[in-house]
């Protein structure tokens, strides 16, 4: 059992709530059992230690038992280790050390998709996980951050997807530039969720503009899709507000986005 915080692989765990330390050593940190309980069922292969607080071990006896089944490390660490290697305040009883598995983007376009989402300069971790968790929930066939936007390995942005993160392929670091150019080659139309564009209504000509394969493009929260960006897309949309309400959270209006795209494709 680990029993100090200043044992080099509790400071490593711990090290991973930087970006710079993730970018160096390829790995990323799991916190809680629900990203850990989806990452040892969907990528156990990526999973390196699982590591369990004392009192939890009973309480997560199956997933421990999982984990070790899928030939994972389990080690029995004390609360105050736990938490030194945890990024939040209040752990939840187990962490993890994983390899990051981000896929190339040609990969992602070679799989013949049909609804894709391009997070530009997303820069909150709980809009960008929400946003993936909302894209997994569709069906969507993927997901890429360009570069520039959070780091979806950020500990805030992995728990904010609920496993999500572990079950659709995910590209990172590519070029807005890049991603459109694939898009297009792939058959996709790129549609930018921006203020500035045409209104989506429940009219035939929207029914038949969402029913095609599509890459929804999603800018920065504050800032949105500067010209030249939405210039890139094929057509600017945007949500009406029928209320009083100023705006909407980008995670919702995404949300809307991709479940009005997903209706149509599946009807």
């Amino acid at each position: 059992m680990l029993t100090s915080v200043h044992n080099e692989r509790v400071r490593f765990a711990a090290a991973l709530a930087r970006r710079d330390a993730r970018s160096k050593t390829g790995r990323f940190l799991l916190d809680g059992p629900q990203s850990v309980a989806e990452a040892v069922q969907w990528r156990s292969q990526a999973v390196e230690q699982v590591y369990a607080a004392e009192n939890a071990v009973e309480r997560l006896g199956d997933l421990l038992d999982a984990a070790r089944a899928a030939g994972v490390p389990v080690e029995t660490v004390t609360e105050r280790v736990l938490k030194a290697m945890s990024d939040t305040v209040h752990p939840q009883g187990v962490v993890a050390v994983a390899r990051q598995f981000p896929v190339r983007a040609e990969d992602l376009f070679a799989a013949d998709p049909r609804l894709l989402v391009i997070m530009h300069h997303v820069s909150d971790p709980g809009n960008a996980g929400t946003v993936l968790r909302v894209a997994d929930a569709v069906g969507a066939d993927g997901v890429i951050f360009t570069d520039g936007s959070v780091d979806v390995y950020n500990p805030k942005v992995v728990r904010s997807t609920t496993g999500s993160l572990f079950h659709l392929p995910v590209a990172v670091g590519v070029s807005l530039e890049d991603a459109v150019r694939l898009a297009h080659e792939s058959g996709l139309q790129t549609l930018a969720a921006d203020i500035s564009g045409d209104e989506l209504s429940s009219d035939t000509a929207t029914a038949e503009l969402l029913a095609q394969p599509t890459a929804w493009l999603f800018g920065n929260e504050a800032h949105g899709l500067d010209e030249a960006e939405l210039a890139l897309a094929d057509q600017a949309v945007r949500l009406p507000i029928y209320g009083r309400a100023e705006s909407l959270n980008l995670a919702i209006a995404a949300s809307v986005c991709l479940y009005q795209s997903a209706f149509r494709m599946h009807a």
